[in-house]
């Protein structure tokens, strides 16, 4: 019976290098997403800053358009004024024109505060696409470092799994049995040792008798309270801490 506990020993530490690959198999799929979100925030704040450029200079020209409009406005109330002989007229031509002057003053003035504005977008840009970029560079950089670690790791898993079954057929029906439904209940420690007189895996105190059975090698014993498979060798403490 020590042989075919020997053999649990080496399937059980088999099924835990396959359970830490396939974590780290689960892990690379979200690591990969995080990645490329980091990427696509950087390109979406430079998208963000191409298009107050664009706003601005919309701005810019529709302003230019109302100057123009204005501009009109005022040669035609020129015109009118040579052609108007009637004092109380052209002076209110005359104010028309002052009001499209002033309104081209105004005007003005929003396209300066716009062309302040673009200026300051315009670095913002450039800012932001040197970010991108680099993000980018940097994000393709980690994400095939993250496809070959996958790739290793499932070659790995795939040997692992290979070797699991040749190890799993080695073992004894019943024991191997036994041992597979326990791993689908308590994951992969079911095979333990005695600690301190208890188990050692729920760590709950073993009776005499069940002691005296693990020393005897003669039968695979289970734990009373979680239906472990127990084992002991020498180095195990078989008297209970103090």
């Amino acid at each position: 019976m020590q042989e075919t506990i020997e053999k649990l020993l080496i399937l059980q530490d088999r099924d835990r290098k396959i359970l830490r690959v396939q974590q780290e198999l689960a892990h690379i799929t979200p690591e990969r997403e995080t990645l490329r979100a980091r990427a696509a925030s950087t390109q979406s704040q430079l998208d963000a800053a191409k298009g107050r450029v664009k706003q601005f200079e919309a701005d810019r020209k529709r302003l230019e358009v109302d100057v123009e409009s204005k501009k009109t406005q005022i040669e035609k109330y020129a015109n009118q004024q040579l052609q108007t002989r009637k004092n109380e007229e052209y002076r209110a031509l005359a104010h028309e024109i002052d009001g499209c002057k002033a309104d081209i003053s105004k005007i003005e003035d929003q396209e300066i505060g716009l062309m302040e504005q673009a200026e300051a977008a315009q670095k913002d840009v450039a800012r932001a696409t040197q970010e991108a970029a680099a993000a980018k560079k940097l994000v393709e950089e980690q994400v095939a470092q993250l496809n070959q670690r996958e790739e290793n790791l499932k070659k790995e898993l795939v040997e692992l799994q290979s070797s699991r079954a040749e190890l799993a057929s080695a073992v004894d029906e019943t024991a191997r049995s036994r041992y597979e439904r326990l791993l689908k209940s308590k994951g992969d420690n079911v095979v333990v040792g005695i600690d301190h007189a208890a188990c050692g895996g729920c760590h709950m105190k073993l009776p005499a008798q069940i002691l005296v059975l693990c020393q005897g090698h003669k039968e695979l014993v289970s734990c009373i309270n979680c239906g472990r498979i127990l084992y002991y060798s020498r180095d195990m403490a078989l008297t209970a801490a103090d």
